[in-house]
């Protein structure tokens, strides 16, 4: 059984997910379909102990990760031995023994169409609005992107210098969703971006994107269009989050930035790790940006040997396939594949096979002092 195999890579299954919004035909063509379809399931989570917040399928349960080919959810997995898997003791955290949280999230998403504008709470605003020890602070790697009605992919980051809370909440009232877009700054993206949002930001995905995000664990999402630009309707709830349409604007940031500091602060630059003749990894965003994660790009050409980390963390196989082997075994790597790996699995060893290299994403939580899982329930 995996759980008898101790500090092995644990194999996960890869949900998907609805959103208001449209997309997903490339995580279908990614997984192999030939002709993927863009629908209301834009959205692959990985290493996933939180539901989704989605008005109406509250029963479903969607984004909860499973072990591979089973029934049963990480998060009940983790919580019969926290202390062998995530590498903390009981008197660990600030909350409830079980009631844990990963401290991370990571999706895969694809845009056929732009995403609402929006904003997530930072962690003052989530404790004070939500009750919950999470924000939602995440970042946007770039993994690729195609034009939609002839325009390239591009993100929407941050207000234009002038706008206050007064104006923003004007054009919500009216609904004036020009002068929304007209507020916010917008930037184009290519494949290799990096992208920091932090929590109370306002921003959105463009169309044609199609990225990894990571992020601290919730779904808390206060979106400000009542209606898709497909022409979908959103419901009150999916805006608000419950707060009601006064009290949700007191998630957003309206502190003045130029372009350029938002920029500068927010574009993140990759960090080389490792480069040996087998390969190399990279940092897309490391701890010296934000505390709250970290992803790591591995790219395998013959075999690699990842450096030893004390902490848990998760794989995503993008391209290739080979094996990864640590002390007690060996497990087959394959496109699409994504793994929990326990904290203390040693020194992992990656080979590519096939005659094509192996594309990998490696994630961790946050940095806490040695310990990378907070105790305390995040809010789903």
């Amino acid at each position: 059984m995996e759980e008898m195999r101790g500090g092995m890579p644990i194999r996960l299954d890869n949900p998907r997910v609805w959103r208001t919004y449209l997309g997903g035909s490339r995580l279908d063509r990614l997984h192999g379909k030939k002709e993927g379809a863009d629908g209301h399931f834009p959205e692959e989570w990985i290493m996933s102990v939180v539901a989704a917040r989605n008005a109406g399928r509250e029963g479903y349960k969607e984004g909860m990760s499973h072990l591979y080919g089973t029934d049963r959810t990480l998060k009940a997995f983790l919580e019969k031995d926290p202390e062998r898997y995530l590498g903390v003791s009981k008197g660990d955290g600030d909350g409830l023994w079980g009631d844990f949280s990963l401290g991370v999230l990571v999706k895969l998403i694809d845009s056929a169409e732009r995403l609402t504008l929006q904003v997530h709470p930072d962690r003052q605003a989530a404790m004070e609005l939500f009750q919950s020890p999470y924000g939602k602070t995440e970042c946007w790697h770039i993994l690729g992107g195609q034009p939609v009605d002839g325009e390239d992919p591009c993100i929407y980051l941050g207000f234009r210098p002038g706008v206050t809370r007064q104006h923003w909440e004007h054009l919500f009232d009216i609904q004036d969703i020009p002068g929304m877009l007209e507020a916010m700054q917008k930037f184009y993206v290519h494949p290799g971006d990096t992208i920091l949002i932090p929590g109370g930001m306002p921003h959105a995905i463009g169309a044609g994107c199609f990225l990894a995000e990571i992020q601290e664990p919730t779904d808390l999402t206060i979106r400000v269009e009542r209606t898709t630009p497909s022409g979908f309707p959103v419901d009150d709830l999916m805006c608000h989050q419950g707060l009601g349409f006064a009290r949700m604007f007191d998630a957003f940031h309206y502190e003045e930035q130029s372009r350029e500091e938002i920029r500068e602060s927010c574009f993140i630059q990759a960090v080389p790790v490792l480069e040996t003749e087998g390969g190399k990894i990279v940092t897309h965003i490391g701890y010296g940006s934000t505390p709250l994660f970290r992803l790591d790009e591995i790219r395998v050409e013959h075999e690699l040997t990842l450096p030893q980390e004390m902490a848990f963390s998760g794989l995503y196989v993008l391209e290739g396939a080979g094996r990864i082997s640590a002390e007690k075994g060996t497990v087959p790597l394959e496109k699409t594949a994504q793994f929990f790996v326990p904290a203390g699995s040693g020194a992992l060893k990656v080979r590519a096979e096939g005659g094509k290299p192996l594309r990998i994403l490696h994630f961790w939580g946050p940095c806490k002092e040695g310990a990378a899982v907070q105790t305390g329930e995040a809010q789903p």
